[in-house]
C-alpha cells in the first residue's frame, strides 16, 4: 500500500472514535493486550510518563517531552487527536513518524490485527509503542486518549503518572458526576508509582487520594511555589500546566533522571519548536487578529473566555462548531452575547449539524448565520471583520484542525 492507501484503510476500516463517537469506544483492554502480544510487547521496551486529565493533558505531555528532549533523552511522544497530520500522534524528538514507517507497520501486522477487530485508537497505540521500540526511545510520554482505567494506553508501567484536572466531559462514557469521572481517571494510578496532580476539584481529589492510598502511590500536587518558568504556549491557563509539568519533572529527577534547571527553562520555552504543538490559544493572523483554540468542554470554554477578557478589540467574530455528543447546553450559556457568530460543522460524522447548533444557540440569545463548511464560515468572518476586530475559531478540535 501507498501511504495514502494506508491512511484510507485506517480511517475507513477501523472504528474511529474521533469520527463516529461511542460506537468506536472499547470498554476493556483485552484488544490492546492482544495487540501488544502480537507485537511482542513493545510497551515494555522503554520507560514512560503517563498523562491523563480532562483538560491540559496535551499541553502537559508536550511540555514534559520538550524538557526531556532538552535534557538529551531520545523522547517518544504519543498524543491524540491529531489536527492536520495523522503522524502528529506519534513523534520521536518532535519529529513526525515517517510515512514509510506507518505503511510498513500496517503492512507487516495487518493480517494479525484484523482478526482482533481493533479500533483505530487501539491500533495507533500499538503503532506508537512499536515505533518507540524500533527507534530505541530512552523514554516516552504517553497521553491518555479518553478516561484512563479502560484507555488503550493503560497497559504501561510508568515512572510517573499525571492527572492534570477533572471536569465534566464525555459523560455518556465516563459518568455524570465529578466523582465518577475521577474514578475513571484514577485508573491510571499504579502501585508504588508517584502520582502528580494538577488543580483538582475537592470531590475528585478525594477519589484520587483514596485510590492512591490503596496502591501505596505517593501523591504530589502541582506546586505553585516552584520557580516561575515561562513557556511559549500562550494563555494564562497554561500556568497550572507548567506547574504540573514541573512537578512531574521533579519526580523524574528523584528517580535519577538527569534534568537540569537549564533543561527545564529551555524545554518550557521551546515547547512549540521542540514538539510541534498547535491549537492552544494560537494566533493565526494579526490583522484582524485571529486566534484558534481547541477548548471544547465547559472548563475549556471558561479558560478561553478568561483569555478573551485580556484582549483588546472592537467586535468579536466567533467561528463556532461542536460535536454532537458534547453537552452543548452547558457551554452555550457561557458564550458572549455581543459576538457575531458563524456556525459551522467539521467534516466528520460526529459534528453537530450547523443549523441545529444555530437553533440551540438562539435559545440563549446568541445570534449568527450558519455556513456549509468551516472554511466558508471563516471566509465570511474574514470578510466581515475590521482590522481592530478579533476572530476566534473554536468549539471543537476538529473545527480548529480544518483551519490549520
Amino acid at each position: 500500500m501507498t501511504y495514502e492507501e494506508t491512511l484510507d484503510y485506517l480511517y475507513s476500516r477501523l472504528p474511529f472514535f474521533q469520527r463516529i463517537g461511542k460506537a468506536a469506544y472499547k470498554a476493556d483492554l483485552s484488544n490492546t493486550i492482544a495487540l501488544c502480544k502480537l507485537l511482542q510487547n513493545p510497551e515494555e521496551a522503554f520507560p514512560t510518563v503517563h498523562v491523563a486529565g480532562t483538560n491540559g493533558k496535551g499541553s502537559v505531555s508536550h511540555m514534559i517531552a520538550s524538557v526531556l528532549q532538552e535534557a538529551g533523552y531520545k523522547t517518544g511522544l504519543y498524543t491524540s487527536p491529531h489536527l492536520a497530520d495523522f503522524r502528529e500522534r506519534i513523534r520521536m524528538n518532535g519529529q513526525l513518524m515517517p510515512r514509510q514507517a506507518v505503511t510498513d507497520f500496517v503492512t507487516a501486522y495487518k493480517d494479525g490485527f484484523e482478526p482482533l477487530h481493533t479500533s483505530f485508537f487501539e491500533l495507533t497505540v500499538g503503532m506508537a509503542f512499536h515505533h518507540f521500540r524500533e527507534e530505541k526511545a530512552d523514554i516516552a510520554v504517553i497521553e491518555v486518549g479518553l478516561g484512563g482505567r479502560l484507555d488503550s494506553t493503560n497497559v504501561i508501567g510508568p515512572e510517573v503518572s499525571v492527572i492534570t484536572n477533572i471536569s465534566l466531559d464525555h459523560t455518556h462514557l465516563l459518568g455524570n458526576t465529578i466523582a465518577q469521572i475521577a474514578a475513571e481517571k484514577a485508573g491510571i494510578i499504579k502501585e508504588n508509582t508517584p502520582l502528580v496532580t494538577g488543580e483538582l476539584h475537592p470531590e475528585a481529589a478525594e477519589v484520587i487520594r483514596r485510590r492512591a492510598r490503596a496502591l501505596r502511590a505517593t501523591v504530589h500536587p502541582a506546586d505553585k511555589a516552584l520557580p516561575d518558568y515561562t513557556t511559549d504556549l500562550h494563555g494564562s491557563f497554561q500556568n497550572i500546566n507548567v506547574q504540573t509539568a514541573l512537578q512531574a519533572i521533579r519526580q523524574l529527577r528523584l528517580k535519577h533522571w538527569h534534568i537540569s534547571d537549564e533543561h527545564l527553562r529551555l524545554g518550557l520555552r521551546k515547547v512549540v519548536s521542540n514538539t510541534g504543538l498547535r491549537g492552544r490559544w494560537e494566533t493565526l493572523r494579526t490583522m484582524p487578529k485571529t486566534i484558534a483554540d481547541i477548548g471544547h468542554n465547559e472548563a475549556g470554554i471558561r479558560a478561553i473566555l478568561g483569555e478573551l477578557e485580556k484582549e483588546v478589540f472592537e467586535q468579536l467574530h466567533f467561528v463556532l462548531g461542536m460535536v454532537e455528543d458534547k453537552e452543548v447546553e452547558r457551554i452555550l450559556p457561557l458564550l458572549p452575547k455581543n459576538a457575531l457568530y458563524y456556525f459551522c460543522q467539521a467534516g466528520i460524522p460526529r459534528a453537530l449539524n450547523r443549523d441545529q447548533l444555530k437553533e440551540k444557540a438562539s435559545g440563549y440569545h446568541i445570534k449568527g448565520l450558519s455556513y456549509v463548511s468551516v472554511a466558508a464560515a471563516l471566509s465570511a468572518a474574514n470578510a466581515a471583520a475590521a482590522e481592530n476586530d478579533l476572530i476566534l475559531i473554536g468549539g471543537s478540535a476538529f473545527v480548529v484542525a480544518e483551519v490549520l
